[in-house]
């Protein structure tokens, strides 16, 4: 198989990874990753018009890309830079829209690749644990006239970059009981929606959360994205996505980890000699190499099966990449910040910062532990369709 990408995906990728170097500095990056916004929306629009986000999505839909390999391109370079911009909830949002919605509702494609709306996902709850079919959310029909539609009632939390959101989709029950994967339903929910209440916090690796709550919020009935009760394979496809994308940006991180520890290893002295050539270092450095390029036959893995009709298939590429990306990923947190001594512990160094964001992306969209389960669960799945 030829991994090699194509003319378009490496000219993307080089104007993508010039243009962070120069205009996203990590002294940059860490003012914007502190401000009151989370992220800089001069950036963010400057990623749309570079056409950044259009290479997330398909031609179809208003981008030019939106294969496996477009979406590891871009967030390979974003996690070589940290970038804390919402194309995480691009990506994701725009992937259900673009499975399940209307052809009204497609019309807000384009308004996400422009970068005119920025989208967030609205999954996860309080007292989940990364259960994909865990909805207590509740939406309830509103037949009252003309006021026909929908009611939500409910909470979401961490929510990245959910204050300066203008778009959310949100998951809510609409039927059957609270871990059922029937009877989930997927609304498209404009932020300043009354009884919409949107409280944000910062985030440990930079930028901003926020939870949101639902109180008796009433929704038009073109608010509900695809059939009711039946948002479960498009929520699937939608953080299928978004775990490419975290784990090519894991990729991005860990690249940039090493290259900071070579050089450090290549310039720091300790008694009289460069601490490179002890040999103990070398070998943890070579162990280290090795890991990552694991790490990145898990994410091309992930990126050549998810565009495949088989969801199995998919599934657990997916699975076993976000698996490997958490294993791997704390590796190099740890032996980097070990490999570069006390100075690997300071705020002022970049280092510290890759390996919190490393730390993170385990915990976001399901860690390794669960990604592992459900790695063995598809398994088991997958044996009984042939079987059958």
């Amino acid at each position: 198989m030829n991994f090699e990408h194509t003319e378009d995906r490496r000219m993307l990728a080089d104007s993508l990874n010039r243009f962070i170097s120069e205009q996203y500095a990590f002294d940059a990056r860490d003012r914007i990753a502190k401000s009151e916004h989370g992220f800089s929306k001069e950036i963010f629009q400057q990623f749309a018009e570079l056409g950044v986000i259009g290479a997330l999505f398909s031609e179809a839909d208003g981008g030019f890309g939106g294969g496996g390999f477009d979406i590891a391109v871009v967030f390979e370079a974003l996690g070589r830079g940290l970038v804390v911009e919402p194309l995480l909830g691009a990506v994701m949002v725009g992937e259900a829209i673009s499975a399940a919605g209307t052809a009204a509702q497609k019309e807000k494609l384009g308004d996400i690749i422009n970068g005119a709306v920025v989208a967030a996902f609205a999954h996860d709850e309080a007292d989940t644990h990364y259960e994909r079919t865990r909805v207590a959310t509740k939406a309830e029909r509103s037949n009252n006239g003309s006021d026909s539609g929908w009611v939500l009632q409910g909470a979401k939390a961490v929510v990245p970059q959910g204050e300066q959101a203008d778009l959310f989709l949100v998951s809510a029950r609409t039927s059957g009981n609270v871990d059922d994967e029937a009877g989930i339903s997927l609304f498209l929910v404009p932020a300043k929606t009354a009884g919409l209440t949107v409280r944000g916090c910062p985030a440990i690796d930079g930028g901003r959360v926020a939870e949101l709550s639902f109180d008796g919020v009433k929704l038009g009935t073109d608010a509900l994205l695809g059939a009711e009760g039946q948002g479960h394979a498009t929520l699937e496809r939608a953080i299928g996505r978004g775990v490419l994308a975290l784990c090519a940006e894991a990729l991005g991180a860990m690249e940039a980890a090493k290259a900071a520890t070579l050089d450090y290893l290549r310039t720091r002295k300790q008694f009289g000699t460069l601490i490179g050539s002890f040999q103990a270092l070398q070998h943890r450095m070579a162990d280290l190499l090795l890991e990552i390029e694991q790490a990145r036959s898990a994410v091309i893995n992930a990126a050549a099966a998810i565009d495949t009709g088989d969801r199995l298939t998919r599934e657990r590429a997916l699975s076993a990449a976000k698996f490997s990306i958490g294993r791997i990923g704390a590796l190099v947190a740890q032996e980097s910040i070990q490999m570069h001594g006390g100075i690997g512990m300071t705020w002022e160094l970049p280092l510290p910062h890759y390996a919190k964001r490393l730390v993170m992306i385990d915990h976001q969209l399901g860690d390794e532990d669960h990604h592992l389960q459900r790695y063995i669960a598809l398994g088991k799945e997958s044996g009984k369709e042939v079987a059958a």
